[in-house]
């Protein structure tokens, strides 16, 4: 029997122990997984090895501080574990520090934003006050500082070119933090313009120039963007979250490898880096004090268990291997948005050069809302998204956001990806938007509400089911033995 196995079935055997219906929903999720192609694109599959490090009894450890200062004793093995993880990213990136602890990388963003407040704005305004010990501040002086760290600015990418929302989204905590404005990109080929960015900045003159993207498909000039930042004395800060993997990689080099020109880096430890859920903050020297004091600035106490998973995922990262799968990412995504287009599928800025890419669904008569639904029912998850100057807003949206993440670590490679491009338009080519029947729109096209072609339905159900088939989930993992022992269906 796999190792692997006999580890995740004694773990399923103790929770079933305890919460039978529990161990019952994760073996179904193994399922339901096994019988849908995952192509969303801030999803992976990690290893079993990264899994089963987060179930043990490092969950119980609390460890605020950092390794050698921690604020409770008997921390040795977590001081061990963090310090070799640190060590792992190091490797990894070529950065001059990383901090492992934050829980996402929503909280990675904000550990950062405090960072580079405190780095720049609070400390430079303790000096020129000549206080060593800011609990003597006066109430004045403090009040005179919070003005300052309040009123900061924030330039980002929009969150309808592809921007995170905690890159300054009004309904986010970021645009709370800081006074934030916004850039986006071309209106005609969907690309940023760095001319348009570059006056931008000078106007503007914000403390960060943020750079990332959940749902931009082009490689980014991050020379060009440091030039920029330096123009307007900010700090350069990239949110590589969606890329990490293709960075940790090689597949973005040069210019177009942030690590070389940001001042803070940060990014999530799963999507294309293949970890467990979880964040990650990397930096130059001038900003790793304040980054280490992420817990207790933003986070509560770190997650032994969840850092356990991040330095196997990091060692595995470090691999040959790794290069070779990342590679691969962006070699599927290049060749599905080529079989998409020669689909006839209208593919924003024609192409990818990640790991990501849109697809335009209006053409169908149809919203990102109704294609996202009527793809699941037929075996292919992947998320609706907003594209540039999308009139359907963020909850309908006119397009489709897919990535090759999850689908290169089952082992799919160029055919494949053709295969997925024919069976997306056999399913959008047979759907059609219902109409309303009552209330103040009835008669009117809803844009939730679909009906798709059972004949066209039936058979891009059996080819998604023939490519699983062939590419399993998991496939160390006895799953009829699973369903039976633990009731799942």
């Amino acid at each position: 029997m796999n190792p692997g196995f006999i580890g995740y079935l004694a773990n399923l055997c103790q929770v079933a122990e305890v919460a039978p219906g529990v161990a019952k929903s994760i073996v179904q999720e193994l399922a339901d997984q096994r019988q849908n192609l995952k192509l969303i694109a801030s999803e992976n599959y990690c290893s079993l090895a990264t899994q089963l490090a987060m179930g043990n009894l490092l969950t119980d450890k609390y460890a605020e501080g950092i390794p050698l200062h921690r604020f409770y004793a008997g921390c040795d093995n977590v001081d061990a574990i963090e310090a070799y993880a640190c060590e792992q990213v190091k490797t990894l990136f070529g950065c001059e520090h990383a901090y492992v602890q934050p829980h996402s990388g929503a909280d990675a963003n904000l550990i950062a934003y405090w960072a580079i407040l405190q780095t720049r704005v609070e400390m430079p305004a303790l000096r020129e006050l000549d206080v060593k010990d800011p609990s003597k501040l006066s109430q004045d002086d403090w009040n005179a500082i919070r003005s300052k760290l309040g009123n900061q600015r924030l330039l980002g990418m929009d969150y309808y070119s592809g921007g995170h929302l905690t890159h300054g989204y009004r309904h986010n905590v970021s645009a709370m933090m800081f006074d934030a404005y916004t850039y986006g990109v071309d209106k005609a080929s969907g690309l940023l313009d760095y001319d348009a960015l570059e006056q931008q900045a000078k106007e503007v003159k914000p403390l960060i120039l943020l750079a990332g993207y959940s749902a931009y498909p082009r490689a980014i000039d991050f020379r060009r963007l440091r030039a920029i930042a330096d123009a307007v004395d900010a700090v350069l800060m990239v949110d590589m979250a969606h890329f990490a993997g293709l960075v940790a990689g090689g597949v973005f080099e040069g210019d177009y490898n942030p690590m070389l020109h940001a001042h803070v880096v940060t990014s999530t430890t799963h999507k294309t880096l293949r970890g467990p859920r979880g964040g990650l903050v990397m930096c130059a020297s001038e900003f790793a004090e304040a980054v280490d004091k992420g817990c207790p600035l933003v986070i509560g106490g770190p997650l032994p268990h969840v850092i356990a998973a991040k330095a196997v995922a990091f060692t595995e990262a470090n691999s040959p291997e790794f290069k070779t799968y990342a590679q691969a990412v962006q070699r599927n995504a290049g060749v599905l948005a080529q079989a998409c287009v020669d689909e006839g599928l209208d593919v924003a800025t024609g192409g990818t050069d990640n790991h990501l890419m849109l697809i335009n669904v209006t053409g169908f008569g149809i919203t990102g809302r109704q294609a996202e639904s009527a793809l699941r029912e037929c075996g292919i998850t992947l998320n609706r998204n907003s594209l540039p100057y999308d009139p359907n807003g963020p909850w309908y949206t006119s397009g489709l956001r897919i990535g090759t993440p999850g689908v290169t670590t089952l082992g799919m490679g160029e055919s494949e990806m053709r295969e997925i491009a024919a069976v997306l338009k056999l399913v959008l080519s047979n759907m059609t938007p219902n109409t309303i029947e009552s209330g103040p729109n009835a008669g009117k096209l809803s844009k939730a509400k679909y009906s798709i072609d059972p004949h066209a339905h039936d058979e891009a159900r059996a080819r998604v089911t023939a490519l699983l088939d062939r590419f399993p989930v998991y496939p160390e993992l006895d799953l009829p033995f699973l369903l039976e022992h633990f009731g799942a269906s």
